[in-house]
């Protein structure tokens, strides 16, 4: 192809497998790496990463998460390092307060099935549209002017079960109680589409749907595909369907290894699959032979690979993937999770030259 395509239509050929001008780009950053890189030239934070990039994702228009409490954040413990709050899901987490790392956990509110069924269930069913309609348009009208691919976004059932059960406790109600975990994703999910619905009800039509969900570890899968199947999987099912049902591809999110249900995602109609992440196993090389005729992959490249600041080792790790994913026409560029600080703005500037050069078509 030797036409130019705007940024919308390179993701979308890319999610179809369709032939495209150069691969599609877009990345994700920590906080942290982000005040090193504007120390080492950046300017305009996250937006002017992804200006340099070239990234072909316009904003997010729209961004749901089913909080039973969506007005509770309340401070229940300080001191001058940390701060803890009981937050929307009912769960008391720990934070520093001068850098990003992922919360410790103190507890969960919702301990058992009884609990979920007298307070915390009433008030995800209760709950009527609080998905913000008019920032999502402006937002669209924004990403339409850019020509960008623009998506909606959200957390699935397998999340959430953590975000309100924690991990202990969703593991071991899935042996014990298998019914309350069902009745939780399936609520949890007609709570989200509700809300997903009335974005485009409303005339707001983004080109995705794009949802988070952390379902697996570095070895495999936190439940069995056999358990995955049975409870989570449908809802998974009922938002990929929504999306396509609403002229939206669908990319699904999670961290781990997940290649032991890679036939359900496959299943379940999943366009693409981020972020492939290689310390758990997860490579396109392997991948684009079984699935790239019906999947997408968007990720893989190797942090561990950025952090040592080798440029030599960057580019055959960009080199290697992107010749994968380029076998079948699907594939995005971005890291296997979010780029690190240790990876100085100089290496990134390189790694993106790396990625134009080698994700021609």
């Amino acid at each position: 192809m030797t036409s130019r395509l705007t940024s919308k239509e390179r993701v979308t050929r890319a999610m179809e497998r369709r032939d495209q001008d150069r691969v599609p780009r877009h990345d994700s950053f920590w906080q942290d790496t982000i005040n090193r890189w504007e120390k080492e030239g950046l300017e305009g934070s996250h937006a002017g990463a992804h200006a340099r990039l070239g990234s072909d994702f316009g904003m997010i228009c729209g961004i749901y998460w089913p909080h039973p409490f969506p007005d509770q954040k309340r401070v229940i413990a300080e001191d001058d390092e940390t701060i803890s709050i009981l937050d929307q899901w009912g769960a008391s987490t720990k934070s520093f307060k001068d850098h990003q790392t992922t919360p410790e956990h103190l507890g969960w509110e919702c301990d058992s099935a009884e609990t979920w069924h007298e307070r915390f269930r009433p008030a995800i069913v209760n709950q009527e549209v609080r998905i913000d309609i008019d920032g999502a348009r402006k937002l669209q009208e924004q990403g339409s002017r850019e020509a960008k691919w623009c998506h909606i976004t959200g957390i699935e059932p397998f999340e959430i079960l953590r975000k309100l059960l924690g991990d202990v406790s969703s593991l071991m109600a899935m042996a014990e109680d298998p019914e309350w975990i069902a009745d939780i994703c399936e609520v949890t999910t007609d709570n989200s589409l509700m809300n997903l619905q009335a974005l485009v009800d409303a005339g707001i039509k983004p080109d995705g749907l794009w949802v988070y969900g952390d379902m697996a570890y570095n070895h495999a899968t936190m439940c069995s595909p056999d358990f995955y199947q049975r409870i989570v999987w449908p809802s998974h099912k009922r938002l990929c369907d929504w999306a396509h049902q609403n002229n939206m591809k669908f990319i699904y999110h999670t961290d781990g290894d997940v290649n032991g249900v890679m036939d359900l995602y496959r299943k379940a109609g999943f366009d693409c699959l981020q972020p492939l992440e290689c310390k758990a196993n997860m490579d396109i090389r392997n991948l684009v032979p079984d699935y790239g005729d019906d999947m997408s992959f968007f990720g893989n490249v190797d942090v561990m690979a950025m952090i040592g600041n080798d440029l030599e080792e960057i580019e055959a790790e960009v080199v290697a993937k992107i010749t994968a994913g380029k076998e079948k026409r699907g594939y995005i560029y971005h890291s296997d999770h979010s780029v690190p600080p240790q990876v100085s703005w100089k290496t990134y500037c390189a790694l993106i030259e790396m990625v134009k050069e080698h994700g021609e078509y």
